[in-house]
């Protein structure tokens, strides 16, 4: 079985090792976002909600180092998903969409974070907001109640710019029809579908009463996407009656690039 690479380049063991992670296939998910599934032999497991380093090495030496969200369940063992979105003046994100394939080789840290995590014993009822490529933890997290056969109820709402932009589009549609599968509500903030009778406006506090309605006990909220979604919907959700410890929050800032 292959070993992680638990030294730095000074040759000290680093708290949390590297893994080789061997790209097994890419999977396009929008015009910007690509699906990386990964073997990585050994991995200890994780829990949804968590993710992982990902360090590129250069011919000259140089590396560069992001954080990106695992979209893979638990249940998946030793094969791993990352979905990575292209930002224009990015560093490391154009290489991981555009240029990697089958066979390619990264190096992975992780797994990482304990508490933007959700598994099938924690209960719920369950409300996941994301906007853009927030939702690939949240994602996770549906997988992971898929797989377990949980009946906890649970809705997605999914923030994108457009329809094209939706990432797993077809999934959460399957999701969503199957029995006992979470309700999964889209708004589209810049253009609509001919047709388009979904919401049309970024997340406020009517949606957000509209789409789960107040609180159920022991309700949790996970909330993940750009800073400004993230600290407005944090707010809303408070103001209809969320317990500040049971929302959790992640932020996507410009170094996942």
């Amino acid at each position: 079985m292959a070993q992680p690479i638990g030294t730095s380049r000074l040759g000290r063991r680093t708290a949390s090792p590297w893994w080789v992670a061997e790209v097994v296939a890419t999977h396009p998910e929008t015009p910007r976002a690509t699906t990386l599934l990964l073997a990585v032999p050994g991995w200890p497991g994780h829990r949804a909600g968590q993710h992982v380093d990902v360090r590129l090495t250069a011919d000259d030496g140089y590396q560069a180092v992001r954080s990106y969200s695992l979209a893979s369940p638990p249940e998946d063992g030793e094969r791993l998903a990352l979905t990575v979105e292209r930002l224009g003046d990015g560093e490391v994100s154009p290489y991981l969409t555009d240029e990697v394939r089958a066979g390619d080789r990264l190096e992975l840290r992780g797994p990482i974070g304990g508490y933007f995590t959700w598994t099938a014993a924690a209960g719920g009822p369950l409300l996941l907001v994301g906007g853009g490529s927030g939702v690939v933890p949240l994602m996770a997290m549906l997988r992971h109640r898929a797989a377990t056969g949980s009946d906890v109820p649970a809705c997605l709402l999914y923030s994108a710019r457009s329809d094209a932009e939706i990432i797993y589009r077809a999934e959460l549609d399957r999701l969503a029809t199957a029995a006992n599968g979470p309700r999964v509500v889209y708004t589209l903030t810049r253009s609509q579908p001919t047709g388009w009778t979904g919401y049309r406006r970024r997340i406020d506090a009517a949606m957000l009463e509209e789409v789960s309605g107040l609180p159920a006990p022991g309700a949790l909220a996970y909330v993940c996407g750009p800073t400004r979604l993230v600290e407005n919907v944090a707010s809303d959700l408070l103001s209809l009656g969320y317990a500040p410890a049971r929302v959790k929050t992640e932020r996507f800032g410009p170094t996942g690039s």
